[in-house]
């Protein structure tokens, strides 16, 4: 069981929930980038980061039973916030092919650098699979 909460009289969020509560099985998935199966980045561009930081996340999803619209959290950081916002168009179409039209609770916030240095994105993902 999963519902968005939407304060009434708030104007609705764009691309994210501002809340949801869930019943199930919590998948918690660590941070992943944009690398591939074998940890290793194809692309430094942002787009192609986030596309396959999303595949890895469900491919993860996936080894628990789970399936995008199951996730309920995601927090974002990006080393640069200017890049995200001027690449959000793309970012949007590749999480709908990705993630389809589930928008879960989401954070997103600028950090100084991530472990894996070509990397631009890294996502932590919390997903519950109902009852």
């Amino acid at each position: 069981m999963r519902s968005i909460l939407q304060p009434k009289g708030w104007a609705p969020p764009l691309g994210y929930a501002n809340g949801i509560v869930a019943r199930g099985r919590t998948v918690f998935i660590a941070g992943q980038i944009g690398w591939n199966a074998q940890a290793k980045i194809e692309s430094d561009e942002l787009v192609d980061q986030v596309r396959q930081t999303l595949l890895n996340i469900v491919a993860i999803l996936s080894e628990a039973g789970a399936k995008p619209e199951h996730i309920t959290s995601m927090t974002w950081y990006l080393t640069d916030k200017r890049d995200y916002l001027a690449k959000l168009r793309g970012i949007g179409e590749v999480y709908r092919e990705v993630i389809g039209r589930n928008f879960p609770t989401m954070t997103a916030v600028q950090v100084v650098a991530l472990i894996e240095d070509r990397a631009k994105v890294e996502i932590q993902a919390t997903a519950v699979i109902p009852d």
